[in-house]
């Protein structure tokens, strides 16, 4: 027969922080991402810095067409990351649908839940780190299709940069685009880079391309933007985080254009 064991409360509740880290930053992400949580938990999250994951319904192929069909689900997708909690960013982790749903219109719909989140898109982070290493001409290397890619030439070249070359590995499931291994993204990388260019910018979430921007830059000399480096950068950077990586390479020894003296 076994004894009671005797419970009892304590004499106090406990104290409670406002918060369990410091700064929060929310990831919307494909339900078919396997990079982007991770790239985050390299290097954005810290103990002062919280990564708070939710995802999104998706569906392969990538078309235009599939890509602007998640728009309606960013607004529920973001009110269940931390429910009834602030956000200090939310970030969209898809940069060619960023492209076809618009950037305003992606942070109109999370802001529709988070309104007190600065919100991030891979294309406009992508525009800022290539403004703050002062690229005007860019290469492209992206892993989809032609038609997929055509938006994303037209984003850039409406932002005022001069595309040299882009790069289409014409692939259309993003299970597999993340299956790109880095030896062969440097490879490719080598390969998509104009000797014109200013720098090189590597698109999509789904490529692990942010975990090889260092070997990428000194292998042809000039600066590297993927997708994930670029929106870590930001997160990084809004959450008030200015520490230099350089052996992450260029743009993480920079601060964002609006905090420069």
């Amino acid at each position: 027969m076994r004894t009671a064991v005797a419970l009892s409360l304590a004499a106090r509740r406990p104290r409670l922080d406002d918060r369990p880290l410091d700064k929060r930053i929310g990831l919307v992400i494909l339900a078919t991402d396997h990079t982007t949580e991770v790239d985050f938990q390299r290097m954005v999250a810290s103990d002062r810095i919280g990564v708070y994951v939710t995802r999104i319904p998706y569906a392969n192929p990538v078309t235009p067409e599939n890509l602007r069909a998640m728009q309606p689900s960013l607004t529920e997708a973001a009110a269940l990351i931390l429910p009834d909690e602030t956000l200090d960013v939310v970030m969209y982790s898809c940069t060619s649908a960023s492209v076809v749903i618009g950037d305003s219109e992606v942070a109109a719909a999370i802001k529709a839940a988070k309104p007190e989140a600065a919100v991030v898109t891979p294309t406009a982070a992508s525009v800022q780190g290539l403004r703050a290493l002062s690229a005007n001409r860019i290469s492209v290397l992206t892993p989809y299709t032609i038609e997929t890619s055509r938006p994303m030439a037209d984003y850039f070249a409406e932002r005022g940069f001069a595309i040299d070359r882009f790069t289409c590995l014409a692939l259309t499931d993003d299970r597999e685009m993340a299956r790109i291994s880095p030896k062969e993204i440097v490879a490719f990388a080598k390969e998509a880079a104009a000797p014109e260019s200013d720098a090189l910018f590597i698109s999509c979430t789904a490529v692990r391309a942010a975990g090889v921007i260092a070997e990428i830059e000194q292998a042809i000399g000039k600066p590297v933007v993927s997708s994930n480096y670029a929106t870590a950068w930001v997160c990084l950077r809004l959450c008030g985080d200015r520490e230099a990586r350089p052996q992450l390479g260029r743009l993480m020894e920079l601060p964002l254009e609006e905090e420069r003296p």
